[in-house]
């Protein structure tokens, strides 16, 4: 019933009072040409909150990207309104068992966001769900360059968080690879292409990259862009610059000496409307790829298979008992609230 009158009310332009609150927390049956921003606009009259959409529904839409399949239905959440983070009793300082991050990288982790960040507090969670939970304690690293060799490296920290795993297939020799088990993933993240409002970027197949010019700032990864169906750059079917910032990467997209800038969905947002961009680079609908967020272990950890089995059954209780949901959808609200 709740997908019929969903259905209904935007085939027919009924946005009731309230619009965005009065059509969520239903279940909306796509329809051909449908995309998550597309549906985004109607149910919250703001594209830029397909987040919701895309982290409500996990795996019914993953495989889809932004283009859905006519007839599927997904979920349509309602924007959290608390922002205040779930308590954490084991969360102590002092404990035996430590986590390390860096910080700084709202919403992931930053010790000025509420929970700490949306990784930091889906950890938190799951630790606090995991078989014969124990107390942890969380220690944030200024020098994010510190954290993996010496600290987890020579294990004086237990486990860290949140990171992207490389392409371990590909590039079996990078320090992630050799020295580091990988939890279950903590978080998907959709990494995008943005392009200047004013000129046309088409994607909706990997054929459409052939031949632009992407910008992604140094020292980022580029797995993505090589992997074995791809080979983008090791076979020269694009060209990337790496500037040092992603504001230099911004400047040269309006300055037209690229075509488009990919970042993840959330750095891409923040720094448009930091840099006063909004209206004049938008997001182009499908993301280029989609990585996710883990948390490592070094195998040189005596007790690296316990905790990451700890963790990884505290992620599955979680998800399952759909606190996950609860918490990715406050981040979500209280990330774009943030950039209105």
């Amino acid at each position: 019933m709740r997908g019929w009158f969903a259905g209904w009310a935007l085939a027919f332009g009924l946005i009731l009072p309230g619009g965005a609150q009065a059509l969520c927390d239903v279940t909306y049956r796509v329809q051909p040409g449908d995309t998550l921003t597309s549906i985004a606009t109607v149910h919250y009259e703001d594209a830029d909150q397909w987040t919701l959409i895309y982290y409500a529904n996990g795996a019914a839409v993953a495989g889809q990207a932004q283009i859905l399949v006519a007839g599927s239905e997904v979920y349509i959440p309602c924007p959290a309104q608390s922002p205040d983070p779930g308590a954490t009793p084991l969360l102590q300082r002092g404990a035996e068992l430590t986590l390390l991050t860096a910080g700084g990288d709202a919403p992931f982790v930053d010790q000025d966001w509420p929970g700490g960040g949306m990784v930091t507090e889906l950890v938190n969670a799951a630790l606090e769900l995991s078989p014969s939970p124990v107390p942890f304690e969380i220690v944030w690293e200024a020098e994010r360059s510190q954290t993996l060799e010496p600290l987890l490296g020579q294990t004086r920290y237990d486990m860290g968080f949140p990171w992207i795993k490389p392409d371990c297939a590909m590039t079996p020799e990078v320090t992630l690879c050799t020295e580091f088990h990988f939890s279950d993933p903590v978080m998907d993240l959709p990494v995008m292409l943005f392009r200047r409002a004013d000129r046309e970027f088409a994607y909706s197949q990997d054929a459409d990259i052939l031949g632009k010019r992407l910008c992604r700032p140094a020292g980022r990864f580029t797995h993505d862009l090589d992997r074995a169906d791809r080979r983008w750059l090791a076979e020269g079917k694009i060209s990337l610059t790496p500037p040092g910032s992603p504001e230099e990467c911004f400047a040269l997209l309006m300055a037209g000496a690229v075509d488009a800038v990919s970042l993840d969905v959330f750095e891409g947002a923040a720094k448009i409307v930091a840099m006063g961009l909004r209206g004049q680079v938008v997001p182009v609908d499908q993301p280029l790829s989609r990585e996710a967020l883990y948390a490592v272990i070094s195998k040189t950890h005596w007790r690296g298979t316990t905790h990451l089995y700890r963790l990884n059954a505290g992620l599955a209780k979680l998800r399952e008992s759909g606190r996950y949901g609860e918490i990715v959808q406050r981040h979500l609200a209280l990330f774009w609230d943030a950039l209105k």
